[in-house]
């Protein structure tokens, strides 16, 4: 019953989004070829997906350690994605984390253990519960896939992990106030969306009195600024921490906030602070400061 309300209270976004996640399914589902692997066909790896915390919320940031064990005799192709596919309990895919390894394939060595964190945010999708996480190498030209040493659940795609989903209501709600536009989405993929913040965006939260964690998914103007915008984060008057913003597609820092910085009142307000504003004109005439893709308070 609770995850059947759950599934009928589909949000606009999230109906939105299930065309993209098909094309992203299909995408990969093609039958897999020779994609590499060892000189008798053996696995070419064994592969390990680990997350920071057992339980995640619903919009909460996550980190995700992904570990390659190469066979002693492996060859792999040069330049393989890695696909991820996050499953609920009925085997729907609810996001992906598809992306290219930070050492690509090709250079990874027989015996090597290949390891490296990536930092990503749990969409909005209608489930709680447990989910499984399901990874694969391939080639997107050809769409041939690898031979891995993991259960296999379809065509080279392996159960390498699993992770529960909790209710968005276990994070600390931000109510974004002053300094903010409305939010846009991203018109080749619903799934991501954004606001632009004036010079300063403020938002309020009940306060924790914690040692809490900001993180801040951010793209800034670099191209019009040298140096690039830098950011102050404010918490009241007081500036808690400041980056420069000098990456044009999105990129994550984050901004570590004492309990005592919150202060001893109920509620706590948070600004990021721009020093440098644009008007995209002639047509649209608003200030603004910087891409906010996700904000998100995490105690430490």
């Amino acid at each position: 019953m609770r995850r059947a309300r759950l599934r009928a209270d589909l949000t606009i976004r999230s109906v939105l989004r299930l065309p993209l996640y098909a094309a992203l399914l299909l995408a990969t589902v093609s039958l897999p070829g020779c994609g590499g692997g060892t000189s008798d066909g053996s696995p070419a790896a064994t592969a390990f997906v680990s997350f920071n915390k057992d339980r995640v919320p619903i919009g909460s940031a996550v980190t995700l350690t992904y570990k390659f064990e190469v066979a002693p005799d492996a060859k792999l192709p040069p330049n393989d994605w890695v696909f991820v596919h996050v499953m609920d309990a009925d085997g729907q895919m609810m996001w992906t984390d598809d992306h290219v390894p930070p050492t690509p394939t090709g250079q990874w060595q027989p015996g090597q253990t290949v390891q490296y964190q990536r930092t990503i945010f749990v969409p909005n999708y209608p489930y709680i519960g447990e989910a499984t996480v399901r990874l694969g190498l391939y080639d997107r030209d050809s769409g041939e896939r690898v031979v891995l040493n993991n259960e296999e659940v379809v065509r080279r795609e392996y159960l390498v992990g699993k992770v529960r989903i909790l209710p968005q209501s276990e994070n600390i709600f931000l109510v974004y106030k002053d300094g903010w536009y409305p939010p846009e989405v991203q018109s080749t993929n619903p799934a991501v969306q954004w606001r632009w913040s004036a010079k300063t965006g403020t938002v309020q939260f009940q306060n924790p009195k914690k040692d809490l964690t900001l993180y801040v998914e951010y793209a800034g103007r670099p191209d019009l600024f040298t140096p690039p915008q830098k950011v102050s984060v404010k918490v009241g008057d007081q500036i808690v921490g400041q980056f420069a913003a000098d990456a044009k597609d999105p990129a994550l820092k984050t901004v570590p906030i004492s309990a005592a910085q919150l202060g001893a009142g109920q509620f706590a307000t948070l600004a990021l602070d721009v020093d440098r504003t644009f008007t995209p004109g002639p047509s649209d005439t608003r200030t603004l400061g910087i891409q906010v893709y996700h904000l998100y308070l995490e105690p430490r």
